[in-house]
């Protein structure tokens, strides 16, 4: 996940970032959910544990195609205006429409990042503090070497994980179950679940 915070009320907030829209978006947000869930919900703990999740999806593109920034996703009773709230909450956000609203404002500034434009309150005085101050020139310095040490670790994960994806294709060739397959190779059940899937839809 790109980003996932927890406030003061426990409620949960993922943000994810996606360029690419080849891939089913609605299916990739149930699988955060699906992961974020799985993650919190304790053994031995009630369903009423599950923290409210905020999935906030941004992508490059107008994914739904209905001309709009925003798509919050409403739940309902078929036939009523009865909300059904299973305390997940996803709005999706794009950088390709400007309808005049605030959050086209916001994604605009995101595509830009200018130093100069002071447009977003504290957010735009922080930008400028880090491009354009002295202090914020030693924070990007720290920053960016952290983030080149990141990816260096990430290149190494990466690998061990594509090796992982590959085992768990062969193991379910083989016969294996899903659970036993997350069990040999320490990893949660739905991620071998998407493995699986995403090595079938190559070879289909």
């Amino acid at each position: 996940m790109d980003i996932l915070a927890e406030d003061s009320n426990g409620y949960l907030f993922n943000l994810e970032i996606q360029r690419a829209d080849t891939i089913d978006h609605a299916r990739r947000t149930r699988f955060y959910g699906a992961t974020i869930d799985s993650e919190y919900l304790m053994k031995g703990k009630t369903y009423t544990a599950l923290p409210d999740v905020y999935i906030i999806y941004i992508s490059e593109k107008d994914l739904w195609k209905a001309g709009r920034t925003s798509y919050p996703v409403e739940k309902y009773f078929k036939g009523t205006e009865m909300l059904y709230d299973d305390g997940q909450y996803i709005l999706y956000i794009n950088a390709a429409v400007d309808d005049g609203s605030e959050t086209a404002k916001l994604m605009r500034y995101f595509k830009t990042a200018d130093p100069n434009d002071m447009s977003q309150g504290d957010l735009s005085k922080r930008v400028h503090f880090l491009k354009c101050e002295e202090g914020g020139y030693e924070i990007m310095c720290e920053v960016s070497e952290k983030i080149y040490a990141e990816g260096r670790e990430m290149g190494r994960t990466e690998g061990e994980r594509n090796a992982k994806r590959a085992m768990a294709y062969n193991m379910h060739k083989k016969g294996y179950s899903d659970s036993m397959i997350a069990e040999l190779l320490e990893v949660r059940i739905p991620i071998v679940r998407e493995w699986i899937d995403s090595e079938i839809a190559t070879i289909d």
